[in-house]
């Protein structure tokens, strides 16, 4: 920023003062805004340069929007100004003046973005121009639900002439979102019908809603500067949410954090700015470096940029010719006070729209943008620029397609009439297996705790089910779990059919013969749903169908008998496992099942991955070791071998198992007892 830039600027508004106004800390300065009197908007100018747009606000709020040098020399704006105003019936607003020139059409759009409220000014000398038609295109896209027109310069007219300009722009405004916008007219150099305007101003705020909403956190970033002794200063709208002094705010892009050290508006200390309002923040822990014009604050967490998202792309034209907008086409993207390049691709194979049609498209942008659901965008030409469309952002992170599944259209539909519940049932609709809230909610593109309520609904209402934990439960439409159910149950029979001697699969070999992909929450859910049911057997970690896994556990319990009398008959000199398998005549993969069997009931214990032996023997060959080591403390391996009798290869799988137990303990060559051996 140029020394001329930075000279003058006041806290958030950049009103004459002094260099290193922000005063961190400071609160209830004199001449506070009032805080509770009224609510708080966001005005903002608009209109063809040399229109009056400047004049006007200098005349009703008596601060200058005009800072640089090079605008007061020049006699036009350049960057975004900014005022406060409050109205006769004490409603505060923040004024933010935009440039009119045609080259500063992206200044604009950045100074529209979190406006409530717009002052068209329409010069009653000149009437409707190219940038009054632009900005106003402009302003609808943005979502500004209303506007008040200011006729200016009507000292340079008479009443006859004013009257007719008057009328050129009630005709201009057929058709449009503002058809019933007053037109007021004024002279900022006489003063004459100001109060009529501020009037008007008044009635227009009368049950206006805010343009932003929402809980969190979100300011798109207008101004960045460093005060000497303070550190970085950032300006913006805040959108939405509130901020106070201690606060961590995100920087988005880059998911640099920082905290808040001090938030002033207007110019004023305060200790808690909300949304509405114009306000400066003072960054702890950020250089200039790390946040710049065209990012995003919000709160951490809250927000996640993106390279895509879907939307309906309202087409005006391309300038003065009027072509069709193609799919592919590569456009500048507008969102907040950032402008990014990007390509619209058109769904569901529309390769064209034709000027004042709209189509539902996926735009791709080359930089990640910090876009939220319902968010509005101005989508500009890349050369010769000009305003040639926007819309509103319907889901900020969809997959990445443009041939639409049955049932997206439905979402899209949903999202764009902010039907938030018919947006949930569509997304329900779309998944194939039971899911939880927040990926129903990541499918439809609202908030999880949105789609949580509505599913509930569902649920009660007898038209979804709920399975699973009550913590975390999966939805699903009752049709998708039947269909799951069903896959659930012919994939254990197919799986039976190829292991007839398996009691049951595990549950991850078991997900992986499901259609789709199962979440292990899901997975989870669905088998204890279909275990409740009587639809599967669960047991030692093994999922099994009744009809199936009874037979299979049938011959596992004869092989685990079969297994035991020759492990009986064998005593203290059993074959190794591969060969006592074969003396069973079990294959390898019942022979292991019917040994952990006996296991498990205490009447073989394995000592190592090569022998097994029957219970009772082992416990005969363990006395014996123990015997000898306490009639004689120490003996070497040999030594104990020959206490019990058996060969080296027996002797030793034996004596590590003892070791390993706790019932000898090796020291060398030589072992004693152990703590349980004692």
């Amino acid at each position: 920023m140029s020394a001329a830039e930075d000279k003058g600027m006041n806290g958030a508004y950049g009103a004459k003062g002094t260099r290193g106004a922000f005063v961190p800390g400071m609160n209830g300065a004199e001449g506070a805004v009032p805080t509770a009197c009224a609510p708080s908007f966001v005005l903002g100018t608009a209109g063809h340069i040399d229109h009056g747009k400047s004049a006007l606000v200098k005349a009703l709020t008596g601060t200058d929007p005009d800072r640089l040098e090079e605008e007061k020399r020049r006699g036009i704006t350049i960057e975004l100004g900014f005022a406060q105003m409050v109205l006769p019936d004490g409603t505060r607003m923040g004024v933010v003046d935009v440039p009119g020139h045609e080259r500063f059409v992206r200044q604009m759009i950045a100074g529209a973005t979190g406006v409530d409220l717009a002052l068209l000014c329409v010069a009653a000398d000149d009437g409707v121009m190219p940038q009054t038609d632009e900005h106003l295109s402009v302003l609808e896209l943005l979502g500004v639900a209303r506007c008040v027109v200011a006729l200016t310069k009507t000292d340079l007219v008479d009443d006859e002439w004013a009257a007719f300009m008057a009328d050129e722009v009630r005709a201009r405004l057929r058709g449009t979102p503002y058809a019933d916008a007053s037109v007021v007219p004024v002279s900022a150099r006489t003063g004459a019908g100001l109060d009529e305007l501020r009037a008007a101003l008044v009635a227009a705020t009368c049950g206006l809603a805010r343009t932003k909403g929402g809980a969190d956190l979100r300011l798109p970033v207008d101004r960045v500067f460093s005060v000497r002794g303070s550190g970085t200063v950032v300006t913006g709208t805040l959108w939405s949410g509130r901020v106070a002094a201690g606060d961590e705010v995100e920087i988005l892009p880059g998911s640099v954090c920082a905290r808040v050290r001090g938030v002033q508006e207007h110019g004023v200390p305060v200790d808690v700015a909300e949304a509405g309002n114009r306000v400066a923040l003072n960054l702890g822990a950020a250089s200039t470096a790390d946040v710049r014009p065209g990012m995003f604050l919000a709160a951490p967490g809250s927000v996640r940029p993106t390279d895509r998202f879907d939307a309906w792309v309202a087409y005006l034209g391309a300038g003065a010719r009027g072509e069709r907008l193609e799919t592919g086409t590569r456009v500048r993207v507008a969102h907040g006070t950032a402008e990014v390049a990007g390509r619209v691709l058109f769904m569901d194979g529309c390769a064209a729209v034709q000027p004042r049609e709209g189509a539902y498209a996926q735009i791709r942008l080359d930089d990640p943008l910090p876009l939220s659901g319902g968010d509005r965008f101005v989508v500009r030409s890349m050369t010769p620029v000009h305003v040639v469309g926007g819309g509103q952002v319907l889901h900020a992170h969809p997959r990445r397609r443009t041939n639409l599944r049955e049932g997206e259209r439905g979402l899209l539909d949903a999202l764009r009439t902010g039907d938030v519940a018919a947006a949930c049932d569509a997304a329900l609709s779309l998944t194939k297996v039971p899911t939880p809230a927040e990926a129903v909610a990541a499918v439809a593109g609202i908030a999880p705790a949105e789609a949580r309520r509505r599913l509930e609904d569902r649920v009660a209402a007898g038209e979804a089910v709920s399975i699973g934990l009550a913590g975390a439960p999966c939805y699903a439409t009752r049709g998708v779990l039947q269909r799951q159910l069903a896959a659930l149950e012919n994939a254990l029979l197919r799986f039976h059919a190829e292991r007839p001697d398996t009691p049951g699969a595990s549950k991850a070999a078991l997900r992986d013969l499901l259609p789709g992909h199962v979440s292990d929450q899901a997975f989870d859910a669905l088998v204890e749903h279909a275990r409740a049911e009587g639809l599967v057997v669960v047991a030692e970690g093994l999922v099994g169908h009744p009809k199936a896994a009874g037979t299979a556990r049938r011959r596992e319990e004869q092989a685990a008998e079969t297994l035991a009398a020759v492990l009986a008959r064998a005593a203290s000199a059993p074959p190794a496992v591969a060969d006592l398998f074969k003396q069973a005549g079990l294959d390898a993969s019942l022979g292991h099942r019917a040994l952990g069997v006996l296991e498990k009931q205490g009447r073989a214990r394995r000592v190592s991955g090569d022998f097994a032996f029957d219970a009772d023997a082992c416990a005969a060959l363990e006395r014996a070791v123990v015997d000898r080591l306490r009639a004689c403390p120490g003996a070497t391996a040999a030594e104990l071998k020959d206490a019990m009798g058996v060969s080296r290869k027996h002797a030793i799988p034996l004596l590590e198992h003892f070791d390993a137990q706790g019932i000898t303990k090796r020291d060398g060559d030589v072992r004693t007892l152990g703590p349980k051996g004692a």
